[in-house]
């Protein structure tokens, strides 16, 4: 897969470019974690701008304690419906389920399906694998019978999605139940996600830097996310790593033209397919690092809403 860029950014993203330089925010790297935290909270929480049946925070048992969920419920009638868990982005260091409680709520309205979002623990305090072990117990507490009868759901179609860092999560979490002979995953969603070293792609040498995610950020994140070098070597941290990608969860893989990490998810695309894993792959030529997150004022753009349809019907294809 050779995924490409357009000669420019969308007139919808290119605003939210300017904008964003306008307000002359840090990046990530320029400030401490708490300054990046506060500034990601900023940027993505907003008023709710779809609304559900019912949306509830709860938590459940982890390795460490309690993990925080937030559950949106659709609904939508009948009984045993796909579920999906939700993991957001944010570099392994930023970001909740507030930062993505507009991407979750979109996601259950389009599919119909309930949608659990997960409040992995942050690096550094929680640095690999303490998230991704977290999202592994949030699978495992989703394949029980009990959740399933609760949530109306369907333990045999659980569904793993996330973007950026989360899409990573959610690609770790099923090559770790594979391994384990964990939970059965009936699809997972990546969205830009990290899956290997991105450096040496032609993406993040042309995206490096004026297009929201830069190159210096990403490097800002893992150091934080590694907390021993050895660690980048695992192939649970990242899975393009992984010699054998076979009898994995057929996959929807979405990547942005004008995103450094474009030909990282691209590649993981590719490599999914050569082990005989069904992958649907869309990538959108004109939008940036993040465009998942532009659908409510004053960003809101109508390719990520086309976007969100597209996801949707791959999960009804491949599930119902």
């Amino acid at each position: 897969m050779t995924p490409q860029r357009a000669d420019e950014p969308h007139p919808d993203v290119q605003r939210f470019l300017e904008r964003y330089e306008s307000i002359e925010a840090l990046s990530f790297d320029e400030g401490t974690v708490e300054d990046a935290r506060g500034m990601f909270e900023k940027l993505r929480s907003g008023e709710p701008v779809v609304d559900l049946e019912s949306v509830e925070d709860r938590a459940i048992e982890g390795p460490r304690g309690d993990v925080p969920i937030r559950v949106y419920e659709p609904g939508t009638d009948g009984e045993e419906r796909p579920l999906v868990l939700y993991f957001h982005g944010g570099g392994w260091v930023v970001g909740s389920v507030d930062t993505h409680d507009d991407t979750c709520r979109k996601f259950a309205d389009e599919t119909g399906y309930p949608v659990v979002s997960v409040d992995y623990g942050l690096a550094p305090e929680y640095p690999f694998p303490e998230g991704l072990l977290d999202c592994y117990a949030a699978l495992e507490w989703a394949a029980e019978a009990e959740t399933a009868a609760e949530l109306r759901a369907d333990p045999d179609r659980l569904v793993l999605a996330g973007d950026s860092a989360g899409g990573n999560l959610a690609a770790a979490t099923a090559l770790l139940a594979r391994d384990r002979g964990g939970p059965d995953v009936a699809y997972q969603v990546l969205l830009y996600p990290v899956t290997g070293d991105p450096r040496p792609t032609d993406a993040f040498e042309e995206n490096a830097e004026g297009y929201f995610l830069s190159a210096a950020d990403s490097s800002w994140f893992e150091r934080h996310y590694f907390a021993r070098d050895v660690d980048r070597g695992n192939v649970y941290a990242l899975p393009r790593r992984a010699h054998d990608l076979s009898d994995l969860p057929p996959a929807t893989v979405v990547t942005a033209g004008f995103d450094p990490l474009r030909d990282d998810g691209a590649a993981y695309a590719e490599r999914l397919e050569e082990a005989g894993v069904p992958v649907s792959y869309h990538n959108y030529e004109d939008m940036i690092h993040g465009f998942f997150g532009m659908i409510s004022a004053p960003v809101d753009v109508d390719v990520a809403h086309e976007a969100y349809a597209r996801v949707a019907a791959d999960l009804e294809s491949a599930l119902e």
